[in-house]
């Protein structure tokens, strides 16, 4: 019965630099082949939220990435087009303890070859400059960044509407813009809003992994999430199921459970309390009942040229509708901003048409 997929149940015995080395063990070895561009992306995010809560790990905890960073140059010559993930990955794993300098020789190679130019997006060249700039290299000149990255992030009125790209490019850019926690990157007030409705939106749509890193980036921005917010983040992040053993799927939950791992960090708490194995496992959210987004929107939707932009007048329309879950939902996503009654402003799309 080798094959049998067990499910694991919560170990507070394993002490945190234990859970740490699993975790490690795992993405390294057990999921994915390292020339699969997927285990380039879910090791960066690993080893990225370990490094910047300060995880204290050993050389043997590292260990499972030796062959990947010895062989560094070779898969950035082949992989220029992922060297955001391998300089990624190789910094991390240099400034949590691994022996080696190379990242400052990688970073030097990528920036020689204008890799950071190929980029169409502001947000992956604002990425690229913070890797390159962790090891004193610039990634070339782009003047006017720093204004288009602000502007992005100040129009609240984007981030009134469903859109879950623009949720996670504005999380991103405050992560970048405050050196994920180490400097005050400076938000006014509209991108403050931004936050803020984008985080209205994620709990309307009960989406842990959105939320989570708009709790992250408020923390980063010197503010207090909504404790309705983190309070749900923390009860789902309670409630995962851990998959092990070779049928361990890796079409998973897993970044969820990273990033809630990560605010749960930044909060003081037990990150990663889930105990994993150090070969395949695979993470699980725990079932959802249906958020009331959609029908919300739907309701508003159908309204036409009656809808208003009135939370007062629209409340009894959007609420008929809803299941006593959504119910709920929703009261509590009022609950857990005064900025509501503006996030519905935007969020009703009334006046049509000039």
């Amino acid at each position: 019965m080798s094959n049998v997929v067990r499910l694991s149940v919560p170990s507070h015995r394993q002490s945190k630099a234990a859970r740490q080395a699993a975790l490690l063990a795992c993405f390294a070895g057990h999921r994915r082949g390292p020339e699969d561009v997927f285990w380039f992306k879910e090791n960066a995010e690993l080893l990225n939220i370990l490094e910047c809560t300060g995880a204290k790990l050993d050389t043997a905890a590292l260990s499972p990435f030796t062959e990947f960073y010895q062989g560094a140059e070779s898969r950035l010559a082949f992989f220029p087009q992922y060297y955001r993930f391998i300089l990624s990955i190789c910094l991390d794993l240099e400034d949590l303890g691994l022996p080696g300098d190379k990242a400052e020789r990688l970073c030097a190679w990528t920036a020689r070859q204008g890799l950071a130019g190929a980029e169409l997006s502001d947000l992956q060249r604002a990425e690229a400059r913070r890797l390159m700039a962790r090891r004193g290299i610039a990634a070339g000149a782009d003047r006017g960044l720093d204004d288009r990255l602000r502007g992005f992030i100040g129009r609240s009125e984007t981030f009134a509407l469903p859109n879950k790209r623009a949720g996670y490019e504005l999380t991103h850019i405050v992560f970048y813009l405050s050196e994920y926690g180490r400097r005050d990157p400076g938000l006014d007030a509209s991108a403050l809003t931004s936050l803020e409705f984008a985080g209205i939106l994620a709990y309307l749509d009960q989406d842990a992994d959105l939320l989570a890193e708009i709790c992250i980036a408020l923390r980063y921005a010197g503010q207090q999430p909504s404790p309705i917010w983190e309070h749900w983040l923390e009860r789902e992040t309670h409630c995962f199921a851990v998959a092990e053993g070779p049928c361990a799927n890796p079409a998973d939950d897993y970044h969820v459970y990273f990033v809630n791992s990560w605010l749960m960090a930044l909060r003081g708490q037990r990150d990663f309390v889930k105990p994993a194995e150090a070969g395949a496992t695979s993470f699980h959210r725990a079932p959802v009942p249906a958020p009331p987004l959609r029908q919300m929107s739907m309701a508003m939707y159908r309204m036409d040229a009656a809808r208003s932009r009135d939370w007062a007048a629209m409340r009894p329309h959007v609420e008929a509708g809803l299941s006593e879950i959504g119910h709920d939902i929703l009261a509590e996503a009022e609950a857990s901003s005064d900025r509501f009654e503006d996030f519905f402003a935007g969020f009703a799309r009334a006046g049509g048409m000039p």
